[in-house]
C-alpha cells in the first residue's frame, strides 16, 4: 500500500471514530478512560499536538470542537453527567494522579 492511500485510510478511520463518539453522547469520558485508557479529550489533544507539530497553530478549544462537533462547554452542558463514586474510584485505580 502506498503512503498516500495509507494516510487516506487512517484519516477515514479517524473520522469514523470521531463521528461515532459524537453520536454516543451517552458514553461519558470517564467511562472511556476507565475502559480504554483514552477519551474524547485525549483524542482532541492528539489532534492538537499533530497540528502543532506541523506548524499549524491550534489551541485546546479548537481541537476539542473538532472532536466534539461543538464547543466543549456546550457539549458538557448538554451531555455530561456527574461521575459516580464508583466511576471516580475506577479512574483513580486505573490512572493514578489523573
Amino acid at each position: 500500500m502506498d503512503e498516500q492511500t495509507r494516510t487516506e485510510l487512517e484519516a477515514a478511520a479517524f473520522r469514523a471514530l470521531r463521528d461515532h463518539l459524537r453520536e454516543r453522547t451517552d458514553v461519558q469520558n470517564i467511562d472511556l478512560m476507565n475502559l480504554s485508557g483514552f477519551c474524547r479529550n485525549c483524542l482532541s489533544r492528539w489532534y492538537q499536538e499533530a497540528a502543532n507539530e506541523r506548524g499549524i497553530e491550534m489551541d485546546k478549544a479548537a481541537a476539542r470542537e473538532i472532536v466534539y462537533g461543538m464547543p466543549y462547554d456546550d457539549w458538557r452542558a448538554k451531555h455530561q453527567t456527574e461521575a459516580s463514586e464508583e466511576q471516580k474510584e475506577a479512574l483513580a485505580a486505573s490512572h493514578p494522579g489523573h
